[in-house]
């Protein structure tokens, strides 16, 4: 008697299958472009509180006491997901170079904030997954195609055009969000590799713990070398000593662990919920935001320059997030 004699017969509407199917599976595309959005966004606000504070304390400080405050959050969320026996990885090392590149970069990032309006500092920044692309090629073998290639050359004279090498108008201080872009880039491709078999809330873990030992064991150095600060608003704020905050300060600073930690979580389960060369060009709403934010908080109004570059850069990422191939997951923390 053949198999399928014996078994009961279920009356199954295969049309109405598939649709659910379809459904629940737009639900949570939808739901990943929700959460990932509402990351990006938590994460402005971040950035126009550390902007806000870059001219009466060091980043040092900033990030140090971010970091003190995120780790307890963030301790809960990993023993809630696996447990904290997670964190003493077999991987610790790979993790923690993970982490110190990725400290390296937003630090780099923070010290655009002084001089640099904030549209300019996040646009520049959105050049790392075309810097992911361009680095994918020789680090992971993988293969880039012409089309993405394309892209970045579109990106580049975005950059160009935002940065005005040559002219009077060219600010140092530009360059210091694209080191920031190569930096996280190079902390993308690690996450590559350790995604496979590390969650998303360890590495996030053990990046807050690098940036809070980074931060002081930097601030120690720096206080050691007796380096004064200079006329320069950048260097002046890595180079500040550390002082008392004021009350107001201090939560404005401490508001910043409590944002992390919440931002990450949403971006995490934004790339869990759905695919990531869906999601991941959701991250360019950050462009929207921090304009808006410049305006309202530092009377900051964009160039044409800016906003030219800024829409070649978008475009140019998002035709690189678009290719299958060259999907990044997300890597921030």
């Amino acid at each position: 008697m053949q198999l399928q004699n014996r078994l009961p017969v279920v009356g199954v509407n295969l049309p109405s299958v598939i649709g659910v199917q379809l459904v629940i599976l737009q639900d949570r595309t939808t739901q990943g472009i929700v959460f990932l959005c509402l990351g990006v966004f938590t994460f402005t606000i971040q950035d126009a509180i550390i902007k806000n504070v870059s001219g009466s304390y060091p980043v040092t400080q900033v990030v140090a006491i971010r970091s003190l405050v995120a780790l307890p959050i963030l301790a809960g969320i990993v023993q809630a997901e696996i447990g904290l026996r997670a964190l003493f990885s077999p991987r610790a090392g790979w993790l923690t170079l993970r982490a110190f590149t990725l400290f390296l970069s937003y630090t780099t990032y923070y010290l655009a904030f002084p001089v640099l309006p904030l549209a300019e500092a996040v646009a520049l920044f959105f050049t790392a997954p075309l810097l992911i692309t361009v680095l994918a090629g020789p680090v992971l073998a993988e293969k880039i195609g012409w089309r993405s290639w394309a892209a970045i050359a579109v990106g580049l004279a975005g950059v160009v055009i935002m940065l005005r090498p040559g002219t009077a108008l060219f600010e140092p201080a530009a360059v210091l969000s694209l080191l920031s872009a190569l930096l996280y880039a190079a902390a993308a491709l690690m996450t590559r590799r350790l995604g496979i078999a590390e969650k998303a809330s360890v590495m996030t873990f053990y990046s807050v713990w690098v940036y809070l030992a980074a931060a002081i064991g930097l601030a120690v150095l720096l206080q050691g070398a007796e380096i004064s600060t200079t006329s320069h608003p950048s260097l002046s704020f890595l180079l500040r000593p550390w002082d008392k905050p004021t009350s107001s300060d201090f939560l404005l600073m401490a508001a910043c662990g409590v944002i992390a930690a919440v931002a990450m979580t949403l971006l995490t389960n934004a790339y869990r919920a759905a695919p990531a060369n869906i999601v991941a060009p959701f991250e360019y709403t950050g462009i929207l935001w921090l304009p808006l934010w410049g305006f309202m908080f530092f009377s900051e109004i964009p160039r044409w320059t800016t906003a030219l570059g800024a829409l070649l850069i978008i475009a140019s990422g998002i035709a690189v997030l678009r290719q299958p191939k060259d999907s990044i997951r997300n890597s921030s923390s």
